[in-house]
């Protein structure tokens, strides 16, 4: 999501029956995303993906909150390698070894959404796109950590910030994690960088969609003539993960894992 959110929100949390909509609503994507583990393949086109994709959303009665969003035409966003975010499927993008895919799907049911990516690492395996990998992960589970009511966004931000950095690697400054349920995107908006103590007080009964997206080298990306895929101008790889958590008493919930 590109950050052009007010940090000054005023936060409005799910009632209980929303909540558990958007649960039901996370459980089944996370089903389709276990189809896709073992879908993703060489010798596939990313319109091939989308197009699988979005045969799973509807056997699970979830509709692509992607599709029709300021005129966008697919159900889902792959993007690949240098591709950070946004990835427009294609029917001549093919898949090949050693590709990092990242496919990034939001879809609602009965009213209620849930945002979700994930990276698939095709072929085998390979030690410097594990790592990377990896840390995109430990960034996500970081923020996630600090998913507390009482804490504040930026607690979040500087979390994901210092693990990705620690790896060696930079976080995105163009696009953003942000508030979910009744619409794709609400408030607050949720930076990759950032300090820790600023920005809206997190309570209980939001739901937020926090979405780590790194680079290898350089952290600037720019927009494709396609209007939509950002790149990383140097050409290096890009990371994506995503995860939609609801604060609760107990602490983070994380509603897009089975």
């Amino acid at each position: 999501m590109k950050k052009d959110r007010n940090i000054s929100c005023v936060l409005k949390p799910k009632t209980a029956q929303q909540l558990d909509i958007m649960r039901s609503t996370g459980k089944l994507l996370a089903e389709v995303f276990e189809e896709l583990k073992s879908y993703v393949k060489p010798g596939l086109t990313t319109a091939q993906i989308d197009l699988f994709a979005e045969k799973e959303l509807y056997k699970r009665g979830l509709v692509s909150q992607a599709k029709g969003y300021r005129g966008y035409r697919h159900a889902s966003c792959v993007s690949v390698n240098e591709e950070v975010v946004h990835g427009v499927p294609s029917e001549t993008r093919f898949i090949t070894d050693s590709d990092l895919v990242k496919i990034d799907i939001c879809a609602k049911r009965n009213g209620l959404c849930a945002d979700m990516t994930r990276c698939f690492a095709v072929g085998p395996s390979n030690k410097r796109i594990d790592r990377f990998v990896g840390a995109a992960y430990a960034a996500l589970d970081a923020g996630v950590e600090h998913m507390i009511a009482g804490k504040r966004v930026g607690d979040i931000s500087e979390a994901v910030q210092k693990t990705v950095e620690g790896y060696g690697y930079q976080v995105v400054r163009d696009f953003a994690g942000h508030g979910i349920g009744l619409c794709m995107h609400e408030d607050p908006e949720i930076l990759n960088f950032g300090k820790a103590g600023v920005g809206p007080e997190l309570i209980e009964g939001i739901a937020l969609a926090i979405e780590p997206m790194i680079t290898e080298g350089d952290y600037a990306v720019h927009i494709l003539p396609d209007g939509w895929t950002a790149v990383t101008t140097d050409g290096l790889l890009a990371a994506h993960v995503e995860d939609t958590v609801i604060i609760t008493k107990h602490g983070p919930e994380v509603i897009t894992k089975l």
